[in-house]
């Protein structure tokens, strides 16, 4: 070690280690600490070069010796209590101006409510939201934090020199107090849930629909990174695509089981969301799809017994055209409802999210980024307050786009190729341009069982029925 270290990171499992070696690697040499001594030993010895700029320590009280006064200390640990109780056992240890930050994927309910425990405390306390995944943690993050200007601004220097860079502007920024930082990557990942399942269901309708080999896949894949969809979920999509599966020798997505996997975070979104009565059905259609497709018995058993759902696209299939524009308005109805639901949060929790800076922060590290995100900066910036599918150039893409986005819908469905993801953000789009819905029929009912009134389009002081008293 060269200097002592005013930097510490506790938990070095895939994602800690990885943050650790992108900060010794910026110049900030760090302490380290793992509960399983080994992992710490194991993590040194394979940090090359960068060996020298850490501190391995096996007790959290030799942890907090070793970094230097005002110390900063990241928390790379399971969300959920794991984190509580290594905020109660460093709390002893730790001195005025000292401050935590929590790096994991926590919930923002817990976030908000460490925050507000701190301001009790003699320490400082940030929640950030890192996005990315092992790649991203190691050469460049997207980072979106929570907490006071004053602790951001101590810190902004080293997240901004670990985080990933556009054209050389750091893919970091505050998001606001306390938990703002989590809910805003809370979001990010539910955005990434419909992204990926919207993809997916492009590719069903390849393979099932047009008889599509992986390879043919990846090359369609391919070429739409080249427009208007260029994105790191579009790139990886061709990726795996090409791959092998160097058992067998078969495409690897060919022996992939279809049972998709989640954390959760894609479901606190959907239900957030729900709580603040901001309508996200893109997304909440890609959870449902991922809890469906763990469904294995009962997909088994529909397929027996009422048959295969999926059966040939009519004549030639869809053309690849239509099937990219179709996704182009599948993505920007999605990213159009999450920063809805970013705008329902500000509102509801009296947070001034920065919404251009979060498009901006999206643009490069996180699992979301894409060419798109740029033009979404611009939009939010130049009209504030006002949804995605209004602003150019997304407004003028829906118009040119709408119309495969309903042939696609229309031609899976008559198909039996399901495409929820993709349905709910047409449904929404033309729930949006409805200029009147059927939900006076509704109000109706609702006041018919249970007098809950109404209001009229003539604006007369009735809001009740002439069904009062008739209810069976």
């Amino acid at each position: 070690m060269s200097e002592q270290p005013q930097l510490g990171l506790i938990g070095l499992g895939t994602m800690g280690a990885a943050l650790s070696l992108n900060i010794a690697e910026k110049g900030y040499p760090l302490a380290v600490y793992n509960r399983t001594g080994s992992v710490t030993d194991a993590f040194v010895k394979t940090a090359g070069d960068l060996a020298t700029s850490l501190t391995p320590t096996y007790s959290l009280e030799n942890f907090v010796a070793a970094i230097t006064a005002p110390r900063v200390i990241i928390l790379m640990v399971p969300a959920g209590s794991v984190v509580d109780d290594h905020i109660d056992a460093l709390k002893p240890l730790l001195g005025a101006n000292d401050l935590i930050i929590d790096a994991g994927n926590a919930n923002f309910y817990d976030t908000e409510r460490r925050a507000k425990r701190a301001q009790d405390e003699k320490f400082g306390f940030i929640g950030i939201g890192v996005s990315g995944g092992e790649s991203g943690a190691r050469h460049g993050p997207s980072i979106m934090a929570g907490g006071t200007e004053a602790d951001w601004t101590r810190v902004a220097p080293m997240l901004e020199a670990i985080a990933a860079k556009y054209d050389g502007t750091p893919c970091a920024a505050l998001m606001g107090p306390g938990g703002a930082g989590h809910f805003v990557k809370m979001v990010h990942n539910g955005i990434e849930y419909a992204d990926m399942e919207m993809i997916a269901e492009v590719y069903s309708l390849m393979r099932d629909g047009m008889a599509y080999k992986a390879p043919q896949v990846a090359n369609v894949f391919e070429g739409w990174n080249k427009g208007r969809l260029a994105s790191y979920l579009i790139e990886i999509s061709a990726k795996v695509a090409r791959a092998k599966d160097p058992i067998s020798g078969a495409a690897m997505l060919d022996v992939i089981l279809d049972k998709a996997g989640q954390k959760g975070t894609g479901r606190w979104t959907a239900i957030e969301a729900q709580q603040l009565a901001v309508p996200v059905p893109v997304i909440e259609a890609a959870v449902a799809a991922r809890n469906l497709s763990a469904r294995l018995q009962t997909r088994q058993r529909g397929a027996d017994h009422f048959g295969e759902a999926q059966i040939a696209l009519e004549g030639e299939g869809i053309a690849s055209e239509t099937l990219e524009k179709a996704l182009i308005a599948g993505k920007i109805l999605c990213y159009a409802q999450g920063f809805e639901m970013l705008a329902g949060a500000a509102a509801h929790f009296k947070w001034d999210l920065p919404m251009p800076a979060i498009a901006r922060v999206w643009r490069e590290g996180c699992i979301i980024r894409s060419d798109m995100l740029n033009d979404m900066a611009t939009a939010l910036t130049n009209n504030p307050g006002d949804n995605l599918i209004f602003a150019e150039p997304f407004s003028g893409l829906l118009k040119d786009c709408q119309s495969a986005l309903r042939d696609t819908v229309i031609a899976a469905t008559k198909a039996g190729i399901a495409v929820p993801a993709l349905a709910a953000g047409l449904s929404w789009f033309d729930t949006v341009r409805t200029r009147r819905t059927s939900a006076n029929m509704i109000q109706a009912q609702r006041d018919y069982f249970g007098a809950h009134g109404f209001e009229r389009v003539d604006g007369k002081d009735e809001p009740h029925g002439p069904w009062a008293g008739h209810e069976d």
